[in-house]
């Protein structure tokens, strides 16, 4: 009774516990009532979210990935950032938690691919080829259209297929097994290239990754934070 007086709200408050013990990785947390209105916030945030892609509030930065041996950029990672009319800058990791909670993750996925496969067309145009790696969802990887959106967004930009590469967390790869590797096999088939990111975070074996169509394992930060030292 001291979190909720109705059905309804009660599910509410232990479906946010719920999320609360996913993100700490632990096995159960009880309901925080000070987390209210920072709950409402976020989600009254979420609600605009919609607006913010029909609007064109949101916006691609990208890090360049420098070769070591080079020096050279060849290819970059594309980071979404939102700027707000009121609110001014949002940061990603204010409202890519809550997408993905409610679904409107895809949404947010293919307004990324849609604009970095126009922008690496626009550079390759440019005489400069850059790859530009996207960020995918879990949810993602289970859309059973998702190979066909990014062909068409392809084709839309008259950008060749090498010069896409999508990004999936390791623990992204490990659920839905079936439906995800068929996915990855379908993405590469077409062309685009794949990578594991945060590796070594999850519970993939070597031998399961050799099966992975992948092309590329980024190495999580907390394995090599210290590598200068």
């Amino acid at each position: 009774p001291e979190h909720a007086t109705e059905a309804i709200a009660l599910m509410c408050c232990a479906d946010e516990a719920m999320y609360v013990a996913k993100a700490s990785r632990s096995p159960a947390r009880a309901y925080n009532p000070e987390r209210k209105q920072f709950r409402e916030d976020h989600l009254s945030l979420l609600g605009q979210l919609k607006k913010a892609v029909e609007g064109d509030q949101l916006m691609l930065y990208y890090q360049p990935k420098v070769s070591l041996l080079t020096g050279e950029v060849h290819e970059a990672e594309a980071l979404i950032r939102w700027q707000h009319p009121q609110r001014g800058f949002v940061p990603p990791v204010e409202f890519i938690p809550f997408a993905e909670q409610t679904g409107y993750i895809r949404e947010l996925t293919q307004w990324v691919i849609q604009r970095g496969c126009r922008d690496a067309a626009t550079l390759l145009a440019q005489g400069r080829p850059i790859r530009i790696s996207v960020n995918i969802a879990t949810r993602d990887l289970l859309d059973l259209h998702l190979t066909d959106y990014v062909s068409r967004c392809l084709e839309k930009s008259h950008l060749p297929p090498e010069y896409l590469c999508l990004e999936i967390t390791e623990s992204g790869m490990m659920e839905e097994s079936e439906l995800v590797m068929d996915n990855l096999q379908q993405l590469r088939r077409i062309g685009v290239s794949l990578a594991i990111d945060d590796y070594g975070t999850g519970y993939s074996s070597l031998a399961y990754v050799r099966r992975l169509p992948v092309s590329e394992l980024k190495i999580d930060r907390s394995f090599v934070v210290g590598v200068a030292d």
